[in-house]
C-alpha cells in the first residue's frame, strides 16, 4: 500500500507541548508529541487493567502510530477486538487532543489487531471485485470508519478500479466500480 504525501520537515527541537501549526501540516515533533501522550494514556489504561504490554511510537504518513504488543497475544485479547480498539482509539485521541490543544489523527493498533483488520478488508475488496468481474456495474462495502474506507480506496487503486464513499454518519460506506 503506498501513500503519497508531503515531505514534513525535520523540527528545530522536540519540545513537548506541540505548537500551534495546523492539524492539516503537523511537523515531526507533533507527531511524535502525540506518540507520547498517547503512550502515557495507554501506558495508565494498561497498569489500571492489570495488563502488561509494550508501546512502540512510529511516524509515518503524517500520523502517529502507536502500537500495544505483548509477548503473550492473549494478555491483549480483551483490548484486541476491533470495536474496542476503535473505541479506545477515540478515547486516546481526546486524551492526545487534551494534552497538546490539537486534533489529532493517531492510529492505535493493539496485539496485531490493524493487520488483521485490513487482512478482512482486503478479502472484502477482493469478493468485491469478483462481483464487478461477474457483471455487476458496482459492489457496495459495509458501513466502516473513515481510516478503514480510506484503506479501501487504497486496495481498489492499486488493483486498477475505482472507489467512492457514499452515506452519511455511520451509513458511510464505499462502493467500488470499474
Amino acid at each position: 500500500m503506498t501513500t503519497e504525501t508531503a515531505e514534513i520537515p525535520e523540527p528545530t527541537d522536540a519540545a513537548e507541548k506541540v505548537d500551534d501549526t495546523t492539524a492539516a501540516d503537523p511537523t515531526i515533533a507533533q507527531l511524535e508529541a502525540e506518540g507520547d501522550a498517547a503512550a502515557d494514556y495507554i501506558e495508565e489504561l494498561l497498569d489500571i487493567a492489570d495488563l502488561d504490554g509494550d508501546i512502540d511510537i512510529e511516524v509515518r504518513a503524517g500520523r502517529a502510530y502507536v502500537s500495544v504488543t505483548a509477548e503473550n497475544a492473549d494478555d491483549l485479547r480483551v483490548l484486541s477486538k476491533p470495536d474496542t480498539v476503535n473505541a479506545l482509539q477515540e478515547l486516546t485521541r481526546l486524551a492526545v487532543q487534551a494534552r497538546t490543544g490539537d486534533f489529532s489523527r493517531m492510529i492505535l493498533d493493539v496485539g496485531g489487531s490493524r493487520e488483521a483488520r485490513e487482512a478482512e478488508i482486503a478479502k472484502l475488496v477482493d469478493r468485491a471485485i469478483e462481483r464487478l468481474e461477474e457483471g455487476a456495474t458496482a459492489a457496495a462495502l459495509p458501513p466502516m470508519s473513515s481510516y478503514e474506507r480510506k484503506l479501501i480506496h487504497d486496495i481498489v487503486s492499486e488493483r486498477g478500479y475505482r472507489s467512492e464513499s457514499e452515506g452519511e454518519g455511520r451509513d458511510r460506506h464505499t462502493v467500488v466500480t470499474r
